[in-house]
């Protein structure tokens, strides 16, 4: 079975920066992305989900590696300073690379 490499981006940040990094994901030309509710404890404390302006979520996104460094890159300039927000990257194979 044939695999093709990925990078997965995944993002966790506050609920309320939803709309804003949708945009800014189409935007930096992301095709496809997962967001899910999140809920636990950082550095900033813990966070929980059961208030919509104090949630959390979680972002996933697969693509090619040189735009999940870019999109990383970007948002960490972005939003870092301001905003709770985590960012990891891994690498990742996916069967169906048009996908992606």
């Amino acid at each position: 079975m044939q695999q093709f490499p990925r990078r997965l981006l995944t993002v966790v940040t506050e609920a309320v920066l939803e709309r804003e990094l949708v945009a800014e994901l189409e935007a930096l030309g992301v095709r496809g992305y997962t967001i899910t509710d999140a809920r636990g404890k950082g550095s900033r404390g813990r966070r929980q989900s059961d208030w919509a302006q104090e949630s959390n979520i979680r972002v996933e996104v697969v693509c090619e590696p040189a735009l999940a460094e870019r999109v990383a890159g970007h948002l960490r300039d972005r939003y870092y300073d301001h905003y709770a927000m985590v960012l990891f990257l891994q690498d990742v194979s996916v069967l169906r690379p048009e996908k992606f």
